[in-house]
C-alpha cells in the first residue's frame, strides 16, 4: 500500500443527521422512474411505447448521439408514461412494477474469460455502461476510447455521508468481481482510494488487482476528482474513467448472475429525518416508500428533499424518485422564511466558516442548517478564500472567470480538464459573493466538449 496522502485544505460541514447503521428493506414502490437528466449530455430516444411490458434489463431509451449507450429498466412491469419539462424535454420515464421481478438473462460469465470488447458489449447491452463516467467533461464514458486508468473511491466525505464500509458489507464477492471486470478495460491500473483511518472493510483493504491509495483529511478528500489530482493528474488528451462502489457491485452482479440487479443501499440522512438509517431499494424508487412518517413536521418549517448530498445533490419533490447515481437522500429545512436582522443577531446556533457567529468557539457542535443563503449575489472580487477549500493546484477564481467570459485557451491553461462541478461545491458553499460555481463549471465543461470532441 502506498503512503498516506494528506489533504490539508477543505472543510467538514457539521450537519445533523448521520444515518444509524441499521439496514431496512421498505415496501416495494408503487411506481419507479428513470430520469434522463441524471445522464448529463445524453439525449434520450425512446425504444418503447406506453403500455409496453418490460423486464428488469429491458432497454427503455438510447442516446441519440451514441446509439450503443442504452438505459434499461430497473424493474419488470409496465412502462406507463413520460413526464416532460420545458421545451418537451423528457424528465422522467415512469414504470409500474410487477409483484415480482422478472429479469432478462444476459448470461453469467467469468470476466477473466472475456475479451475487452466482449465485456464492453455486455455492459452496453445490459444498461450498466452509464455507471462508468469519464474525465474530462464528467459524462458517460466513451466506449470507443481506452482510458489511461480507472478510479474508484471507497469512502465519502460529504456532509452526513453514507458509510461505504457498511454499504459493501455482505457484497464483498460482487465488489471483487466488479473490480476484475474493470481491470480488463484498461492496460494501466485500477486505482482504489480508501480512508486511512476509517476504512476497515477487507473488501477494500485486501482488494485484488488494484492499486490502493490511502487518504486522510477533510472534505473534499473523498471526491474522485481530488483523488485523481493527487494520484495521477489528467493531462490534455488523456482520458480516465471512474465510478462509485455501488456501480462496481452492480457490474459484479451482472457477470456473476447474468442479470441487471438494480438493488442499492441508500442512506436517508439529514436533520429533518426522525430516524436516519439505510434502506435497500431499487434504482429509481419513489422515495415515499421509505420517507413516509419519517420526516419531522414542525410549524413554519418546509423540508427540502435532496437526491444526493446537500452540496451537489438535486432537489426533488416529496414524492420524487431517487437518482441513478445517488446513494443518499438528504432532508434539511428549506430556509424560505425571512430572518429578522439576519446575521446581525449574535447566535450560538448559526454556523459560519468565518467568525461571524460565536459558534466558532464550539468546533464539536453539529447544526440544523437550512438553504437560506442570507443575501443575494455580490461583486465577484479576489479574496483568496477558495484556495483554502479546494485542494488542487489550480486557481479556482481565475478558472471560474475564464468560463464566465468563454475564454477557451485560458480554461485549458487553468485546468478545466481536471475538474467537475462537485469539486467546486465547497467553494460555492463558502463563497461570499454567492456565485453558483457548479453550474458555471458545468457550462465550461460543455463548451470544451463541444469544441474538442
Amino acid at each position: 500500500m502506498s503512503k498516506v496522502i494528506k489533504i490539508k485544505r477543505g472543510l467538514n460541514i457539521p450537519l445533523i443527521g448521520d444515518a444509524e447503521k441499521i439496514l431496512q428493506t421498505p415496501p416495494r414502490s408503487a411506481e419507479y422512474a428513470i430520469k434522463p437528466t441524471d445522464f448529463h449530455g445524453l439525449v434520450p430516444k425512446m425504444l418503447v411505447e406506453e403500455g409496453t411490458q418490460v423486464k428488469a434489463g429491458s432497454p427503455l431509451f438510447f442516446d441519440k448521439y451514441n446509439e450503443d449507450v442504452v438505459v434499461t429498466s430497473p424493474v419488470s412491469g409496465t412502462y406507463t408514461r413520460l413526464v416532460r419539462g420545458a421545451k418537451r424535454r423528457i424528465m422522467e420515464v415512469r414504470l409500474v412494477p410487477d409483484q415480482e421481478n422478472a429479469y432478462i438473462d444476459f448470461g453469467a460469465e467469468s470476466p477473466t474469460e472475456q475479451s475487452r470488447d466482449q465485456i464492453i458489449k455486455k455492459l452496453l447491452k445490459s444498461g450498466l455502461w452509464p455507471y462508468i463516467l469519464q474525465r474530462p467533461y464528467s459524462v458517460i464514458a466513451n466506449q470507443n476510447q481506452k482510458p489511461r486508468s480507472i478510479f474508484i473511491s471507497a469512502f465519502s466525505t460529504v456532509p452526513v455521508a453514507p458509510d461505504m464500509d457498511f454499504v459493501v458489507n455482505g457484497q464483498e464477492e460482487m465488489f471483487q468481481t466488479g473490480l476484475d471486470v474493470l481491470g480488463r478495460l484498461t492496460d494501466d491500473a485500477v486505482h482504489l482510494s480508501i480512508h486511512a483511518d476509517e476504512t476497515t472493510s477487507k473488501a477494500y483493504t485486501e482488494a485484488k488487482g488494484v492499486e490502493i491509495h490511502s487518504f486522510r483529511g477533510p472534505h473534499p478528500a473523498g471526491n474522485i476528482g481530488i483523488q485523481i489530482h493527487h494520484i495521477e493528474p489528467i493531462n490534455k488528451g488523456e482520458v480516465v474513467w471512474y465510478l462509485g462502489v455501488q456501480g462496481v457491485i452492480a457490474i459484479g452482479r451482472l457477470f456473476a448472475n447474468g442479470i441487471y440487479d438494480a438493488n442499492k443501499i441508500v442512506a436517508h440522512t439529514g436533520s429533518e429525518v426522525l430516524n436516519p438509517r439505510y434502506y435497500r431499494v431499487l434504482n429509481g424508487a419513489n422515495i415515499t416508500s421509505f420517507t413516509e412518517k419519517n420526516i419531522r413536521k414542525e410549524k413554519d418549517v418546509t423540508p427540502r428533499f435532496i437526491s444526493g448530498d446537500v452540496l451537489s445533490g438535486e432537489q426533488i419533490r416529496p414524492d420524487g424518485f431517487i437518482g441513478f447515481y445517488d446513494d443518499q437522500l438528504t432532508v434539511i429545512p428549506e430556509g424560505d422564511k425571512p430572518e429578522l436582522l439576519g446575521w446581525l443577531i449574535p447566535s450560538l446556533n448559526k454556523y459560519s466558516v468565518s467568525r461571524t457567529f460565536f459558534s466558532f468557539m464550539m468546533p464539536w457542535k453539529q447544526y440544523r442548517l437550512n438553504t437560506n443563503i442570507r443575501s443575494g449575489e455580490r461583486p465577484f472580487v479576489i479574496t483568496g478564500l477558495y484556495e483554502k477549500y479546494l485542494p488542487m493546484d489550480i486557481f479556482p477564481m481565475q478558472l471560474i472567470k475564464s468560463v464566465m467570459i468563454n475564454d477557451i485557451d485560458m480554461m485549458e491553461k487553468l485546468g478545466i480538464y481536471e475538474v467537475a462541478p462537485e469539486d467546486f461545491a465547497l467553494c460555492e458553499f463558502v463563497c461570499p459573493s454567492k456565485i453558483e460555481m457548479q453550474s458555471i463549471i458545468r457550462q465550461g465543461l460543455d463548451v470544451m466538449q463541444k469544441e474538442f470532441s
